[in-house]
């Protein structure tokens, strides 16, 4: 007999079913993001007095995320907003098909407010928006008209510095108004009141759209309505003298030194600050150069180079009667009579590189966290030594005197050699020997007389 469910289960489980969110079954599938249809208010209104919410609706439900907003900063909803000016993580609210935006201290009278909803916004189906929307306006505040641009450059990875965060101060109110670089580093934001402001550039490795301690950044000061702002180039900025991390041999007569941060491109380390010891008696080891590890690379392959060329010389002299052997093609150009095989339809060549960025790269020097001590004595095998180096000064302008170990490893042992004797194989040019022959007849016993 049936079991009957009461009344109340039964419609719990109804509202629980038509609560669960997902995409509808069946039909064709849907691979258009979300479309932004409308926002509130409008932007460059300007409403004394506003004590509402800004509001962005869409064209359809869109996604809550996995990370709630719990106002720190790391929902996934959070992530895609940028309100300024304030010194809090906003309060981010989801209603299916719109998303509301407002301060946690509430609106303030007479300010410029600027609303940034970035690429990322999601729908039932994973569609994803890619651009980003600006809204501003103002709760009795003139209408801006200052729009500040700019580039940042990664200085430690030697590149573009993509989704960095950018922060303008306006001075001397304190009050900061927030944007993201693009994945070429560039960025503008505006309409922002005029003004001084100082600006920086934050590598935000936690996406938290804040700037915390220990995170590489940079920042310029910029005059009452100047627009463009000086290249940025972000690096750690910790005041502490740079620690060895780690002492590496290279080869016999080379080691690497890791810091535990990048050093100071300007100054280069003198050998005789530097101090390589064999222990267990403190012997002194004759330091020749202490060079950054690009400069080291260079130096070594530029050598041998020319070592290789002199050899190459060498060898040609002794050859001159010989033959000319028939010239190859250079690299990278067809044999006569052949052709390159075409492209295949769709197929691209290299991307073209960003010329202007490797300029500007080129105009300051890289930042490393490594240098080559090279020494005058082969180091010894299976010995322990101990590096000093003293003044060594970090990129963020502190100095202190480093200390680390370098041990070398032994020589390898030598491999067991065979120490069974191998039988003696007959000789292959020898003929066999005759395994039939008979063997001698025995003597007759002597019969008895």
């Amino acid at each position: 007999m049936p079991v009957k469910r009461p009344a109340a289960a039964v419609i719990l489980a109804i509202v629980t079913a038509c609560a669960r969110m997902g995409p509808p079954p069946g039909g064709p599938v849907d691979k258009v993001p979300p479309k932004l249809i409308g926002t509130r208010p409008e932007s460059t209104a300007v409403l004394p007095g506003f004590k509402g919410e800004v509001e962005f609706r869409f064209d359809k439900v869109v996604s809550e995320g996995t990370s709630p907003n719990q106002g720190l900063g790391t929902g996934d909803l959070e992530r895609l907003i940028l309100l300024s000016p304030t010194a809090e993580v906003p309060r981010v609210s989801w209603h299916r098909d719109r998303i509301t935006v407002r301060p946690k201290e509430g609106w303030k009278a007479g300010r410029v407010y600027r609303v940034e909803l970035l690429p990322g916004v999601l729908d039932l189906r994973r569609n994803r928006t890619d651009t980003n929307v600006v809204l501003t306006f103002t709760t009795g505040a003139p209408l801006p008209h200052l729009t500040l641009s700019g580039q940042v450059v990664d200085w430690v990875a030697q590149r573009a510095g993509s989704a960095a965060l950018i922060e303008a101060t306006l001075l001397p109110d304190s009050l900061v108004y927030r944007t993201i670089a693009d994945s070429a580093g560039r960025f503008t934001l505006g309409p922002v009141p005029g003004g001084s402001y100082e600006v920086a550039a934050v590598q935000d490795q936690n996406r938290n759209r804040r700037r915390d301690r220990r995170e590489a950044f940079d920042e310029a000061r910029i005059g009452p309505d100047t627009a463009v702002v000086p290249t940025l180039w972000m690096y750690p900025h910790d005041t502490t003298g740079p620690k060895i991390q780690s002492v590496t041999a290279d080869d016999s007569l080379a080691a690497t030194v890791q810091f535990s941060r990048p050093l100071d491109p300007y100054t280069s380390l003198d050998p005789a600050t530097v101090t390589v010891r064999l222990l267990p008696d403190s012997v002194p080891v004759q330091v020749v150069s202490v060079l950054p590890k690009r400069i080291d690379d260079s130096l070594q392959t530029a050598l041998r180079a020319h070592v290789d060329s002199l050899r190459q010389d060498s060898l040609r002299r002794v050859t001159d009667t010989a033959k000319a052997a028939p010239a190859k093609p250079a690299p990278g150009k067809p044999e006569a009579g052949k052709t390159r095989p075409p492209a295949l339809p769709g197929q691209r060549g290299p991307a073209a590189a960003d010329t202007a960025l490797r300029k500007l790269l080129s105009g300051r020097p890289p930042l490393s966290d490594r240098v080559v001590i090279r020494v005058d004595s082969a180091f010894v095998r299976g010995a322990r030594y101990v590096v000093d180096m003293k003044g060594v000064r970090g990129v963020g302008g502190g100095e202190a005197d480093a200390h680390g170990g370098l041990t070398i490893p032994p020589a390898p042992k030598p491999t067991a050699t065979d120490t069974t004797k191998r039988r003696a194989q007959p000789d292959a040019g020898a003929a066999p020997a005759d395994t039939t022959a008979r063997k001698p007849a025995p003597k007759p016993t002597e019969k008895p007389q």
